[in-house]
């Protein structure tokens, strides 16, 4: 293959992991990130200056730059003191490039060309929006948290995940990127609080359903606690599809988060174990996870003949994401 289009979608340091994967085999790369943040440097450059919040998008640029890049490892530099306390250098580039250019896609551009990137990064949607999750209680309803970290830090079982303004307009560069790839990748990491609020925007969900590229969904390594408590890899598969996604392809570790491949299968999507995880089982390794993505691509384009989409299978109400180490770095 000598033309590798993928787009990975997701946020934190999960998709920034999958980004360092993708970018070893990809000859185009594009990033579509939540901007539901609204927790640490993020939430304050968001509440403050109302500006969409750059955390997950500096991660993002930091994982496309250019290998040794100094302006890489500034944007991750984090003040200790003062005003700037807790605030990281890329947060407060980015939020001063949107100030000036008067255009959140132009800054993250402008902060490309800094670091030198092999790729493009997209927010999600350039409205601004809120995340909304629907969790057990006591009452037979149940009740409803907003916000990403309230989310996060919910003691109860999520159910669903929707934003606030349900209709938020999706970037048209990511819709136009989803439609022209080669592999669709929902990447690691919190998945209700950063991969579900992406596939939240319709016309970003409905890209996904309708592209011809693989759309495989990268498991977690193991249980984020408390917003995936008790669940397993088929319940993270399955809050993906209950969310009227689609996944042809299930990526695990079989060391890692129990995977049952009959429960999997049973769900419509192709379960594929591979060793993606690094030998501590924390986190993903970029260099294993590259090869079993690149095999898993060049195999659907060798045999599009023989591999089907997947049609989503029986629902049940809940499911969840997970963690491997791979948790927000705003």
């Amino acid at each position: 293959m000598t033309n590798r289009k993928v787009v990975a979608l997701g946020g934190g340091h999960g998709l920034a992991v999958a980004l360092r994967a993708i970018r070893e085999y990809a000859t185009s790369t594009t990033a579509v990130v939540s901007v539901a943040d609204d927790g640490g440097s993020s939430g304050r450059l968001r509440r403050d200056l109302d500006v969409p919040p750059p955390g997950d998008v500096r991660k993002c640029l930091v994982a496309l730059a250019a290998p040794g890049s100094r302006w890489a490892d500034a944007f991750e530099h984090r003040f200790g003191s003062g005003d700037l306390d807790g605030h990281a250098l890329g947060n407060l580039v980015l939020a001063g490039l949107a100030e000036t250019l008067g255009d959140f896609t132009e800054a993250i551009d402008e902060a490309g060309r800094l670091l030198d990137v092999v790729g493009r990064v997209r927010p999600a949607t350039t409205e601004r929006v809120v995340l909304k999750a629907q969790v057990d209680a006591e009452s037979a309803a149940g009740r409803s948290v907003e916000g990403q970290v309230a989310v996060m830090n919910v003691s109860e079982r999520i159910r669903r995940v929707e934003l606030i303004p349900g209709d938020a307009p999706a970037h048209p560069d990511a819709v136009a990127a989803i439609a022209d790839a080669d592999q669709v990748v929902l990447a690691p990491g919190s998945l209700f609080t950063s991969l579900l609020p992406v596939l939240a925007v319709p016309a970003l969900r409905d890209a996904v359903a309708s592209t011809h590229a693989r759309v495989v969904q990268v498991c977690n390594l193991g249980p984020q606690l408390p917003e995936t408590d008790g669940l397993d890899a088929a319940d993270h598969l399955r809050a993906v599809l209950e969310h009227g996604a689609r996944v042809d392809d299930f990526l695990y570790d079989p060391a890692t988060l129990w995977c049952d491949e009959g429960e999997i299968r049973g769900l419509g999507v192709r379960p594929v174990a591979s060793e993606v995880a690094e030998s501590d089982h924390v986190a993903h390794d970029p260099a294993r996870l590259a090869i079993a993505l690149r095999d898993l691509m060049e195999a659907s384009v060798r045999g599009a003949g023989t591999l089907r989409r997947s049609e989503p299978g029986p629902q049940r109400p809940g499911a969840e994401g997970a963690k491997s180490g791979e948790l927000e770095s705003r």
